[in-house]
């Protein structure tokens, strides 16, 4: 099958960020892949596997369809927990497949036990507490009425955890929010544990907790984008820069997304180029049209402001990013020829096309603009 654009992976830059991260965290602590949003854009499936021969034996998704994607690929014992949405018909997939669910109402809680009697096998389940990020999970009053439940159908059930999501962690201005947070966590756990409930994992660290807040690390961290190769915030990056005595980052970036030249074209000096008029060759232009657009996650926003790789220098998009199309200014780059590589996203010789600086140009955050990558773009895996 043809396509217009492909991503390339790397396998050496995951196995790199895995082992930095787990560094960070004491020996008992299980690192838990997530790869909701496909992955961040690299894709579920391609990821899935490719973390597992990283050693990764756990992964964190957000909904059932994602859980059933990657269960297709990856061997059975891993783990996979999913951690947001799951209708009660799919409840018995899941508890079938030993796949763990958050539970984050009375309702979710009370079909799970429909399901689990049904084919007399116990839901894996966490107990999602609400501890101020206001999103979803049980508050003070869910949590006393689902500890009850489950002690009243102890085959029906396995806690297998308990967690929260923190709200801001990657940001100092939330510490006494997060810290409140965390304080309130632990309360609940008590609460449970003195009811009689037995849990066998403590959860609540996201990448920026992983950094910032040691003590959340408990027995289990769900580390999302800086697995892939960028940091939370700003902030945290430089944070832990200022402590370390290596100046150079240590993440890498996995992602590489690429095209080819589709077509070059003389435009006389005077005429515009694309729809309307928001871009006007000063003078005579070499033109080279890109098979990528806004169909395909190059935003409109990136009109006459984005730029590509090609033959390792940089080429200015020029006029309007069309659906399917866009075109570069390649004028000043010698011997540009058709199906010359197009660098859009990674490294190019000595240059880069960061994310980050696509997605201040797009006004778009790290983890927007690389959830926007669509699904049937090709992930290739390279080393």
């Amino acid at each position: 099958m043809f396509h217009s654009s492909y991503i390339e992976i790397s396998s050496s830059s995951l196995a790199h960020n895995i082992k930095f991260l787990k560094a960070q965290l004491s020996p008992a602590t299980r690192f838990s892949s997530v790869i909701k949003g496909n992955a961040y854009g690299h894709g579920i499936e391609e990821f899935g596997k490719l973390a597992h021969t990283c050693g990764v034996d756990h992964f964190s998704v957000f909904s059932a369809d994602e859980a059933y994607r990657l269960h297709q690929v990856l061997p059975r014992h891993v783990t996979i927990m999913i951690m947001g949405y799951i209708d009660d018909a799919e409840l018995a997939w899941a508890i079938a497949n030993d796949i763990e669910l958050y539970i984050f109402s009375i309702n979710r809680l009370e079909q799970a036990a429909i399901a689990a009697r049904s084919l007399q096998k116990p839901a894996r389940i966490h107990l999602d507490l609400e501890t101020g990020m206001n999103r979803i999970g049980l508050d003070t009053a869910e949590i006393e009425r689902a500890a009850d439940i489950i002690l009243k159908q102890p085959d029906a059930f396995e806690l297998v955890g308990v967690s929260t999501h923190y709200a801001g962690a990657e940001s100092s201005e939330n510490h006494d929010r997060v810290t409140g947070q965390l304080n309130k966590y632990h309360l609940a756990v008590r609460s449970i544990l003195q009811k009689g409930l037995k849990i066998k994992t403590l959860h609540t660290a996201c990448s920026a907790a992983v950094m910032s807040y040691p003590e959340t690390h408990l027995d289990l961290v769900r580390v999302g984008i800086m697995q892939y190769g960028f940091w939370p915030s700003p902030e945290i990056y430089q944070r832990y820069m200022g402590v370390s005595t290596d100046r150079t980052d240590p993440l890498r970036r996995l992602i590489n997304w690429k095209s080819h030249v589709m077509s070059l074209k003389l435009v006389p000096s005077g005429e515009f180029i694309g729809y309307g008029k928001s871009f006007q060759a000063s003078s005579e232009m070499l033109i080279a049209a890109i098979p990528v657009g806004y169909a395909w996650g190059y935003s409109r926003s990136l009109s006459n402001q984005g730029h590509v790789l090609i033959r390792s220098h940089r080429a200015p998009v020029v006029g309007i990013v069309n659906m399917n199309v866009l075109m570069v200014d390649v004028t000043g780059i010698p011997n540009v020829s058709l199906q010359d590589e197009v660098v859009l996203l990674g490294k190019q010789g000595n240059e880069h096309i960061t994310v980050a600086s696509f997605a201040e140009l797009s006004t778009q955050l790290n983890y927007e603009l690389l959830t926007r990558l669509p699904i049937n773009i090709p992930r290739i895996i390279i080393d």
